[in-house]
């Protein structure tokens, strides 16, 4: 399953899945400190680092240098992180990716896989305000298949920024709503953090997108620009199968809105409670159309229930 993320989301980021290191700090000198090497400049958490080229052999194993070390909570597996980073090859001068230029920080679930493995293991245990470099070994990074400009068994060397670490809820909260409409879906309403059920009726679709509320709560509302945290079942119209749901790997997914590429998807959220479960239906004018995605026919009518479980 799971194939939705990749067709609602433009990816802005090289990073996506493809022991912790050892203490031995090495020796320093105007390139290398503690065995990564050095910023020579903007060395300040917030400030756009600039890396000197590694010297010698990199490390074998996760390495982790604390440049400064912030003073909020310490980061755990399930955390929603913020962040900014520059990422650069051991034996290179050029960043390869940066978030700096961007203006826009970095979102990701620690330990959902949604980054290197070399990522998730070194921002967990890690404090909110942190600066941190990290050197990734290639079985940590994107191995002998590389990845873009990254050649393949590259070991990568990364400045980042912690931001901000969000608990997740298991579940969407709040009050049910009626839903006494015969017409549209019928979502569940449990808060056990299991997938919420999703039945749909055999009539005609509606022909303009649907967005209500199932459970709804009292938070703030979702606004165009934010990236939100988010379960969710999805089914086709046609015949109510499911073909997405993050409840199958039980890791939530990151949704910047401003990247989303199915309309109704993103129309359908902004606006609703963070905290709240919602049914969204998207006509094919409010989802793909007359394209075929991903075995999604093309016509298709789509159906979410979605518990907006945070925001970052």
């Amino acid at each position: 399953m799971r194939r939705l993320a990749g067709l609602l989301v433009v990816p802005l980021l090289l990073l996506s899945t493809a022991a912790c290191g050892s203490d031995n700090k090495g020796s320093d000198s105007a390139s290398m400190k503690n065995g990564l090497p050095a910023i020579t400049a903007g060395e300040k958490f917030g400030e756009k680092p600039t890396l000197a080229k590694g010297e010698g052999d990199p490390p074998k194993e996760l390495k982790v240098n604390v440049i400064s070390e912030g003073k909020g909570a310490v980061t755990k597996k399930g955390d929603a992180l913020s962040v900014n980073y520059l990422g650069q090859a051991w034996d290179s001068t050029t960043p390869f990716d940066n978030s700096f230029d961007r203006g826009k920080p970095f979102d990701l679930t620690l330990g959902a896989g949604q980054v290197i493995k070399g990522w998730d293991q070194a921002l967990e245990g890690q404090k909110v305000g942190s600066r941190i470099e990290i050197g990734i070994p290639p079985e940590l990074g994107y191995g002998a298949q590389g990845q873009g400009d990254i050649k393949p068994n590259a070991t990568l060397v990364f400045v980042v920024d912690i931001l901000k670490a969000v608990t997740i809820p298991k579940s969407a909260t709040g009050t049910p709503v009626a839903q006494d409409n015969k017409d549209l879906p019928k979502v569940g309403t449990n808060t056990d953090g299991k997938a919420p059920t999703l039945t749909v009726p055999k009539v005609d679709p509606p022909t303009k997108l649907v967005s209500n509320y199932v459970l709804e709560s009292k938070g703030e509302a979702v606004k165009a620009t934010d990236t939100v945290v988010v379960n969710y079942v999805a089914a086709l119209w046609k015949d109510g199968k499911v073909f997405d749901s993050t409840y199958t790997t039980g890791k939530p997914a990151n949704f910047p809105l401003e990247q989303l590429t199915l309309k109704g998807l993103k129309d359908g959220l902004v606006g609703k409670k963070i905290g709240s479960r919602v049914l969204i239906v998207a006509p094919p004018s409010e989802a793909f159309g007359n394209e075929e995605k991903q075995g999604i026919p093309k016509n298709s009518t789509l159906v979410f229930a979605v518990d907006i479980l945070t925001k970052m």
